[in-house]
């Protein structure tokens, strides 16, 4: 059993971790689907590829300077956007979690839950990892400690089973681009 300081540093202690709003569950007692590694790994590369267009397009990072402009891809990724986000609201329901307050690493997570979960306890982690995706990247976690923040709101403290080289890499490239976001939009603010 672990106290919520030692949960801490086993999950952040010395690796990238982000804090962002999601929708995001634990689910105890829920074994992640058999594929879900396969599945989780090819939801976060074809997300990367998506957002680091995107990021060249609204200037995040040193990436490479955009083509010149392409009439006709352009109308593509449009209509392409908007076919996405149709299906998001069409499946939206399928995990309907809230949006709760979570800082996660390739390592683990620290979320919100609605009730004092008992250490130890098994399940998987579930977030969607865009606002506009409508599926969930599923992760089997255990939960090394539960406590309650200064509100009175419990919070587990889950640790990620161990995964897939080629997932973990794969998380670990989308956390880091939500931190290169989040630094960017603050720049933008000053």
């Amino acid at each position: 059993m672990n106290t919520a300081a030692e949960a801490r540093e086993i999950l952040f202690g010395d690796v990238l971790a982000c804090e962002e709003t999601r929708a995001a569950a634990f689910l105890p007692g829920s074994a992640a689907p058999p594929s879900s590694g396969a599945h989780g790994e090819a939801l976060l590369r074809a997300l990367a590829v998506i957002e680091d267009g995107g990021a060249r397009a609204e200037g995040y990072g040193n990436l490479e300077p955009e083509q010149p402009a392409d009439h006709a891809m352009h109308r593509i990724e449009a209509k392409l956007d908007l076919l996405t986000l149709l299906v998001a609201g069409i499946s939206a329901s399928e995990h309907d979690d809230p949006p709760r307050a979570l800082r996660w690493s390739a390592r683990g997570a620290c979320i919100a839950v609605d009730g004092v979960v008992t250490p130890g306890t098994s399940g998987h982690f579930r977030v969607r990892p865009g606002d506009w995706l409508p599926t969930a990247l599923r992760l089997p976690a255990t939960v090394l400690a539960c406590d309650t923040d200064p509100g009175g709101a419990a919070r587990a403290w889950l640790r990620f089973e161990p995964m897939p080289a080629a997932l973990e890499a794969a998380l670990e490239r989308h956390l880091f681009r939500i931190h290169r976001r989040s630094i960017a939009e603050s720049r933008r603010a000053r």
